[in-house]
């Protein structure tokens, strides 16, 4: 059964409308003007957990498909890991290092895959330093910093 993806996506799925169901009660329901900030989270969990069951059952008794024929082989499977362990240097980075330096060098180890470093290293400058403007500037959100102010 755990080699059926279908079947596992179904129990992600149900675990995650579970714990919206269960964080939308401490939500009013109704409030003095009509329905409540916790009436649409309590439906909509609770049609995805009914949706959630029906597309296991679908899984396991019509479509079965095995994880080994869904993911991805050879550099499609390179381009996955990548794309997670950038992410994840960027979580870590990114408090210490600044916005733009971590932003920088993850972007940078994305595109270095497919490009010139020089190339890389000018296209992720260009994109977090225009992004650090527009959020810090324009938009007043504030971003981490390092010591150094950017």
């Amino acid at each position: 059964m755990l080699k059926n993806a279908g079947f596992v996506i179904g129990i992600v799925i149900l675990l995650f409308a579970s714990l919206i169901l269960w964080q939308s009660l401490s939500l009013d329901y109704y409030s003095e003007l009509g329905p409540g900030p916790g009436l649409l989270p309590l439906w909509l969990s609770a049609v995805l957990m009914v949706l959630s069951l029906l597309f296991m059952m679908k899984s396991l008794k019509k479509s079965i498909i095995l994880f080994p024929e869904i993911l991805p082989r050879g550099r499609g499977l390179g381009n996955i890991l990548t794309i997670i362990a950038a992410v994840l240097f960027f979580i870590i980075a990114a408090p210490f290092a600044g916005f733009t330096i971590a932003g920088i060098l993850t972007l940078s180890f994305i595109l270095i895959r497919d490009y010139k470093w020089v190339m890389a290293l000018g296209v992720s400058a260009t994109v977090t330093v225009s992004l650090f403007y527009v959020f810090k500037f324009l938009l007043n959100v504030p971003l981490p910093v390092n010591a150094l102010g950017f």
